[in-house]
């Protein structure tokens, strides 16, 4: 197996970790506050319906719908890459750039801070354009 497609594989196994990390951390307030919006989740949890989300869902879920706009991508022209034979070097490093960018994208979303919410998504979208770059080298 070629380290391209070892680190392309490492870096989807973390990414889908990591947006599965999104979904408990979902769960984790509304159990904690017993705060649910559909009537059966709270009649499970022998509770009333909420008629909001928590602060904190609400922003989790605005972290999962911006990941859900950039990772497929990452997905697709990584696939890409590997299938090409992109240099290996700058393949990995954008691998891992868009990574730990979208890993960092979570936290400061999460968390509420700015800039480094922007920064953090920024740096992911040029790993993106420079996957594309890459391909499209490939193709050449």
């Amino acid at each position: 197996m070629s380290e391209r497609l070892q680190v392309y594989a490492l870096c989807v196994l973390v990414l889908c970790l990591k947006m599965f990390a999104i979904s408990c951390y979902q769960g984790f307030f509304r159990i904690r506050a017993r705060a649910f919006i559909n009537r059966e989740d709270a009649a499970f949890f022998s509770c009333a319906a909420h008629a909001g989300e928590l602060p904190q869902v609400v922003r989790a879920s605005k972290a999962w719908a911006n990941d859900l706009e950039n990772i497929p991508l990452f997905f697709v022209l990584g696939g890409l890459c590997v299938v090409l034979g992109t240099p290996t070097g700058a393949t990995v490093a954008l691998f891992g750039g868009f990574t730990l960018a979208r890993m960092a994208h979570t936290l400061m979303y999460l968390g509420g801070w700015q800039p480094w919410r922007t920064l953090a998504y920024a740096v992911g979208m040029a790993c993106l354009f420079g996957l594309g770059g890459l391909v499209i080298c490939g193709l050449l």
